[in-house]
């Protein structure tokens, strides 16, 4: 099949929508399918990779508050698009206007949206969560869920990354909801890729010895993360055996996140570890992963550190809790440091383990894909 991403958060920049595109290209086309991104971007261009894996851009606007992304800004202009590239099938990978722009393509193919976000956990219940129920904040947000309501009735399926947003979405009238959950790059992650040496360079950086326990953070710093939260937990804890923190992410929130370190040389930032490799060796030699979102999809960061064989200490919501199932970590109740804190003296209070079973990214794109072919040939039968 060609199939068409319709991509509005791809950015070079990097990021997990980036990780992702990449993924699906060299995946999609040693599966057999074409793929195809379309994403704005400064300028119309056609970067190729390979002979059935291509990113095109359109010349489009920058998003004003973060200019690191741009938005589709003219509907014509991407469904000539559409028409000019004769898809198989089409996936809108945002929830926002682009949802509605490949909603309203005239075109046969079918199409799927795809939820790479939770914007009520992300904004809305993170806002209001403290005065207000969450049925009584979806009541305030009706424009969001009728707006959601309105497009996914229009696509063949709504695919979510983790089962609790697919219930979610389900109660709240959505139709077509289906959980196909994303891996990690196969062959990457491992307990091997484990580093004595590394992991005391890491722990002198926190200017602390050897014997101490490393956690690890790793994500954008933005404030749906709660990364004052894992700043708050790992103090609380320290104060019962010595914890050094590494964390590695840039954005936003950054003068937030140096601010609340508030000089402790326990907590060390670092911007994001671009080499693969050395990443991999970076998450194994952590003593665990520690992650403040309740508010993720998938969690990619967690499932990583699952197949690294390290122990995972999630909040209780969102999709990075699916990663501390089957004793892969410890949950913790979202939003409570002190519960935090609690779980990660948990964690480091028992023996280490090795790797739990990770989903790869290889069995989420078949999966999917799958699922395409399937309402594709069901189209092709009706017509």
């Amino acid at each position: 099949m060609k199939i068409v991403d319709v991509c509005a958060f791809y950015t070079p920049y990097g990021g997990g929508v980036r990780t992702y595109v990449e993924q699906k290209l060299r995946i999609g086309a040693a599966l057999g399918h074409e793929i195809v991104i379309v994403a704005p971007g400064d300028e119309d261009a056609v970067i190729e990779r390979g002979p059935a894996a291509r990113i095109i851009t359109l010349k489009n606007p920058r998003f004003p508050l973060d200019r690191k992304y741009w938005y589709f800004a003219s509907a014509a202009q991407l469904h000539d698009t559409l028409d000019a590239l004769a898809p198989d099938y089409v996936e809108a990978t945002s929830p926002w206007r682009s949802a509605g722009l490949v909603a309203d393509w005239q075109g046969s193919a079918p199409r799927s949206l795809i939820m790479h976000a939770d914007p009520l956990s992300a904004y809305a219940y993170r806002w209001f969560g403290n005065v207000f129920s969450q049925r009584t904040i979806d009541w305030q947000f009706s424009v969001y869920w009728d707006h959601l309501r309105r497009h996914a009735a229009r696509f063949d399926h709504v695919v979510c990354a983790n089962p609790d947003l697919s219930r979610r979405l389900a109660e709240g009238g959505v139709p077509r909801t289906v959980s196909i959950p994303m891996g990690v790059q196969p062959g990457r992650f491992s307990p091997q890729n484990r580093d004595r040496a590394l992991r005391a360079q890491l722990l002198a950086d926190c200017d602390l010895p050897e014997s101490a326990s490393l956690l690890l953070g790793v994500g954008r710093l933005a404030a749906e993360k709660r990364w004052p939260l894992v700043i708050d937990a790992v103090n609380a804890a320290s104060q019962e055996r010595p914890i050094g923190l590494v964390v590695f992410g840039e954005g936003r929130e950054r003068r937030v996140v140096v601010k609340h370190i508030a000089g402790n040389p326990h907590v060390r930032l670092f911007t994001p570890e671009r080499n693969g490799d050395m990443f991999a060796r970076i998450l194994a030699s952590a003593d665990a992963l520690i992650h403040g979102s309740e508010a993720e999809t998938f969690c990619m960061a967690a499932a990583e550190a699952r197949a690294s064989g390290i122990p995972v200490i999630v909040p209780d919501e969102g999709g990075a809790a699916d990663h501390a199932s089957g004793g892969a970590g410890t949950t913790y109740a979202a939003r409570d440091p002190a519960a935090a804190a609690r779980a990660i003296l948990t964690v480091l209070g028992r023996p280490a383990h090795q790797a739990c079973h990770a989903r790869t990214s290889t069995e989420h794109f078949a999966e999917l894909f799958a699922l395409y072919e399937c309402s594709h040939a069901k189209r092709r039968r009706a017509a």
